[in-house]
């Protein structure tokens, strides 16, 4: 009993220490009313709270006061948001209603916590129910993008913290958040945020790839640190001398990025060279703040050779979320490339704190309407096509946060950015909808080109417009922006609404003429029939020609003799529950008898893969491996559908899995491998293709092995064969995964 009482003393005086420390973070932005203010929310959220504890068994009221410390630290934002931030989850997990916080604190903060609170009540479970929750907060977004800045805080420290959770509420968690959340991040200029968010998420769902990297990355930290000082020493001395005020550090660069340089390029941590980058920040007055880089850019120069193709120039033309830099990959003294970053002490809040900084500096008399301002802008007619689904609205959304930018001018010389890789018809719809559906052509710098044609950096576009063109299924194929894929989809839609009245016309007629009741019910009748999903579809084909009274009267007969039976759907909230009931890890092996699974040919799990199982509609359970590339995909949109899965004791079972073999073609190379696979390792090979091209080798074997174990020794051996470079595991049949 005492000790339950100083513990208690201890959490509260803990909780007073942090709530502290959040009053130090916001003392910038303080102004008259405030501390009363914070204190008045830090009161609610304590009592609201106060019976409740985290996973770790701490009080919960901690994950609030982190939250708001984090909005004000590391984001930099004002009293109305530290004040959300303390009550974001009062309404969701409290007797405190909206109304109560609107009498409290106002309109502004109970619209915020509005739109930080999840939707509940009843869901269909065919649809994302974390799809519809981030449409939701979205919304809000159209008028106050606070409710996104706090809810990344909020995320953020859920993946600091998140060690305690069960495995399946990490894999959904991480996964949410690396297709989501540091995309968002990214594109509100939350660079340092984004990064962390990336790689805490690659801590749950590539665990061994993570820690493998950061033991490497740590075990060179001392080499590293010597070489960095021996870079920027010289530097220093010159800006210094020039009279430049600036700091010059080297940044490690994040886990996550070093991984994905690996996979981009194929190599092995030891060759990658730029694991981290030189930054230059220089105290600038704004109006001299442009020849300061520069000058500085020019000093870098001097001491090392830049590489030409290596530029970016963020300063002449920021990026869309605001970002402004100088970056310059130079040959360092030791023969190894080094990216250097020039930036002012302006542009490197705007760097860290994103948009919050962005507002701060919008008064500077250099301003003008950012990239940020269009890209809400876009977000708003996005959100105001009532047509898409969530989980489209969320592929739209996604496909235009994390793609780079490219500049195109009109013909009359104004300037337009698009997402990378976007297309003359995005271009049209860009500039107005009309315009986009009626486009049939372009001219890319005075020269014809197709609508598909993708557009370069400084291209000068002029679009051809007809009255007789409608948009085309096809267009969906190759426009990557979300206006231009909602304009499209909603134009067919209505076309295939007017086609489907005509179609029931022609029905009713032909349903008279055999005697058939022009009922809804016979129609869903006949739809199951001829295996369609929506009797718009249907009704659709009728008028198109594709169904005609011939194949009307098949299904006459298939009536009178076989009968209706209704078209089956799995649900996947009952089954996901009944297995979950029965069984809290679903076992994969040859001792399962309950539920039947299939292994999915997008990752080819095989045993000692981390893996997890997904409830699909019409399929029963599919395992996947946590790093397939559909598994974020599921795992963001569809958690609540997620299943722990583990392998089970194997008999000497054979899976199907793929090698990429490359190396130094020579005579008899294929025969080695063969050999060693067939005869040495005893295993079945399903297919080999060989590319030879100037003396190049590079050859795809799909193998049948045991396990990871049983592969990993294969690739080894394979490693050995004199003239071979490189062997890696692949991923068969790479398809999108359906839900």
């Amino acid at each position: 009993m005492t000790q339950l009482i100083i513990d208690l003393q201890a959490e509260k005086s803990e909780i007073l220490k942090r709530y502290r420390a959040l009053l130090r973070a916001c003392k910038e932005t303080l102004q008259k009313g405030d501390k009363k203010m914070i204190r008045r929310a830090f009161d609610l959220a304590l009592e609201s709270h106060q019976d409740m504890r985290r996973k770790s068994g701490e009080p919960y009221i901690y994950h609030p006061i982190a939250v708001a410390q984090i909005a004000a630290e590391e984001i930099g934002l004002g009293t109305t948001s530290i004040v959300c931030a303390l009550l974001h989850d009062v309404v969701e997990d409290t007797d405190i209603t909206l109304e109560d916080v609107e009498r409290e604190f106002g309109k502004k903060a109970a619209k915020i916590i509005d739109g930080l609170t999840k939707i509940s009540g009843v869901f269909d479970y065919n649809s994302s129910l974390q799809a519809e929750n981030f449409r939701k907060m979205l919304l809000t977004l159209a008028d106050d993008v606070r409710v996104i800045l706090i809810k990344l805080a909020d995320r953020l420290h859920n993946m600091r913290t998140m060690e305690f959770m069960p495995r399946e509420k990490q894999l959904k968690i991480a996964s949410e958040t690396v297709y989501l959340y540091a995309p968002l991040a990214h594109r509100l200029g939350l660079y340092a945020m984004k990064s962390e968010l990336e790689d805490l998420s690659m801590k749950y769902t590539e665990t061994a790839t993570y820690k493998y990297i950061a033991q490497r990355l740590n075990e060179k930290k001392t080499e590293r640190e010597k070489f960095v000082k021996e870079f920027i020493d010289p530097i220093q001395k010159i800006l210094d001398e020039q009279g430049l005020a600036a700091k010059v550090y080297g940044r490690p660069k994040s886990i996550n990025s070093i991984w994905n340089k690996m996979r981009k390029k194929n190599i092995p941590f030891e060759e990658v060279y730029d694991l981290f980058a030189i930054r230059i920040i220089l105290d600038s007055q704004i109006e001299q703040e442009k020849a300061d880089c520069w000058k500085a850019y020019s000093i870098v120069t001097d001491f090392y050779r830049p590489n030409p193709d290596r530029l970016r120039d963020w300063i002449s033309s920021p990026k869309f979320n605001g970002y402004e830099s100088l970056h310059t990959t130079v040959m360092g003294p030791k023969g190894q490339w080094v990216e250097v970053q020039i930036r002012t002490e302006r542009m490197n809040e705007i760097a860290e704190k994103g948009f919050a900084a962005h507002w701060k500096y919008k008064e500077a008399p250099h301003a003008e309407s950012s990239g940020l301002d269009q890209w809400l802008q876009k977000v708003r007619e996005l959100l105001n096509n009532p047509e898409s689904n969530a989980l489209d609205f969320l592929d739209d959304f996604k496909m235009n946060l994390f793609s780079d930018e490219i500049f195109i001018f009109t013909p009359k010389g104004a300037l337009m950015q698009l997402p990378a890789n976007a297309t003359a018809l995005d271009f049209a719809f860009e500039i107005h909808s009309d315009l986009g559906v009626k486009c049939i052509g372009a001219k890319v710098n005075h020269k014809l080109v197709p609508l598909s044609y993708q557009l370069q950096n400084g291209d000068q576009v002029e679009i051809i417009t007809s009255n007789k063109q409608t948009p085309k299924e096809d267009w969906l194929n190759f426009v990557i922006t979300a206006k231009a894929k909602s304009k499209i989809k909603s134009s067919l839609k209505e076309e295939k609404r007017k086609i489907s009245e005509e179609g029931r016309e022609i029905l009713d007629r032909k349903l008279k003429s055999l005697k058939i009741p022009s009922t809804i019910e016979n129609i869903n009748k006949i739809t199951h029939f001829f295996k369609l999903h929506a009797s718009q579809d249907f009704l659709y084909q009728i008028a198109k020609g594709g169904i005609d009274i011939g194949d009307l009267k098949e299904y006459v007969n298939f009536e009178k003799n076989a009968g209706y039976k209704p078209f089956e759907r799995t649900d996947p909230a009952e089954f996901v529950k009944k297995i979950k009931s029965e069984e809290d890890t679903l076992l994969i092996g040859e001792d399962l008898q309950k539920i039947d699974y299939k292994l999915s040919t997008c990752c080819n799990p095989i045993p000692g893969d981390d893996v997890f199982g997904f409830v699909t509609v019409g399929e029963g359970i599919k395992i996947h491996r946590t790093s397939c590339p559909n598994a974020t995909k599921l795992m963001s949109n569809f958690g609540y559908r997620i299943v722990k899965a583990r392998w089970n004791s194997q008999k000497q079972l054979a899976f199907l899995t793929g090698l990429n073999i490359t190396g130094i073609d020579d005579v008899g190379l294929i025969n080695k491998i063969t050999t060693i696979i067939s005869n040495d390792f005893k295993v079945n090979m399903r297919s080999i293709t060989v590319d030879s091209h100037e003396g190049i080798f590079d050859g795809s074997i799909m193998v049948y092995v045991n396990d990871t174990h049983h592969l990993n020794n294969l690739i080894a051996k394979l490693k050995q064969v004199n003239g071979v470079t490189d062997v890696r595991r692949f991923d068969s049949d790479i398809t999108v995964e359906k839900a």
